[in-house]
């Protein structure tokens, strides 16, 4: 299961409650657009935004649309015994996997991680991905943690953050991890604009953003380099440059594509938890500009 494209839906709001119906409209359109697995409640899904009650709403909404997709579920809380709720409200619902990210108020220490991950492996059945995002948790994984973590029974897949740009660095990045885990563990690469340099460097899966809301673009890189294709998933991805600029030049990627789901009727306006106000008028625009630019 944790190979391939997992797409990371919104989770959209409106007045500031889920809106289940364009929620469920995201799940099935990723189903059927056969991504590999569906990751609710990861970043772009605003996980840490929404409440116990919210999330295992969400949780259950995935499973029920998804079909035969697997799904995945963000557990990531401030507290161990909130993560392990989560999971619980995971599990119950009927999701294949857990996505933990150490979330922290205070820095964590590798020993707070490593004893997070081992109390979730021993609470929970399911398999678990580890969620590696320094951006959102200013926490640094190193490769001895990965490689402690990697030995939990349960733990299925490390999704790490953007690989080097440049071919021969992102390959000795990515064996420098598969050199200290066991082959059972898949890795995961994240950041879009790097993906294909990502699994063309030996990756196993892509957690794609923008495969939550545009499949199809994830997917033609995905599996250009399943076919190891290396040299078509490159140029499918350098083709959604103005895409990538975007994310970086806007303040990451939710709010664009909070946006491009708002432009496309995805989504009503104003879909992000506040206070997280989206994209002003100025550059709704230039999100617009760029899906008329890509054919969108």
């Amino acid at each position: 299961m944790f190979t391939g494209l997992s797409a990371f839906p919104l989770t959209p709001l409106v007045n500031d409650q889920l809106d289940e119906p364009a929620f469920c409209a995201l799940i099935e359109r990723l189903h059927h657009a056969r991504v590999d697995s569906i990751t609710a409640l990861g970043s772009t899904g605003s996980y840490a935004y929404l409440s116990a009650q919210e999330r295992a709403r969400v949780a259950q909404l995935a499973v029920e649309h998804a079909g035969d997709t697997p799904v995945f579920v963000g557990v990531g809380a401030l507290r161990t015994s909130q993560v392990l709720a989560h999971a619980t409200a995971a599990q119950r619902a009927g999701a294949s996997g857990l996505l933990l990210a150490p979330m922290s108020y205070q820095p964590l220490t590798e020993a707070d991680v490593f004893e997070l991950f081992r109390t979730l492996t021993e609470h929970s059945d399911l398999p678990v991905i580890v969620y590696d995002n320094p951006g959102t948790t200013h926490f640094s994984f190193s490769l001895d943690l990965y490689r402690r973590l990697a030995e939990l029974p349960g733990i299925a897949s490390i999704k790490i953050p953007a690989v080097p740009p440049e071919a021969t660095k992102a390959q000795e990045h990515v064996a420098q991890i598969r050199e200290v885990i066991p082959e059972h563990v898949s890795i995961g690469v994240s950041g879009d604009a790097s993906a294909a340099q990502g699994l063309s460097a030996g990756c196993d899966a892509w957690y794609s953003v923008i495969g939550g809301t545009l499949p199809e673009l994830a997917l033609r890189i995905t599996r250009a380099a399943q076919a190891e294709n290396s040299t078509e998933a490159l140029a499918e991805s350098a083709r959604l440059t103005p895409l990538w600029e975007l994310f970086t030049e806007c303040g990451g990627s939710l709010r664009v594509v909070a946006a491009i789901a708002e432009q496309l009727g995805l989504a009503q306006r104003s879909c992000l938890p506040l206070p997280i106000l989206g994209l002003d008028n100025s550059d709704r625009a230039r999100v617009g500009a760029c899906l008329a630019q890509l054919g969108l």
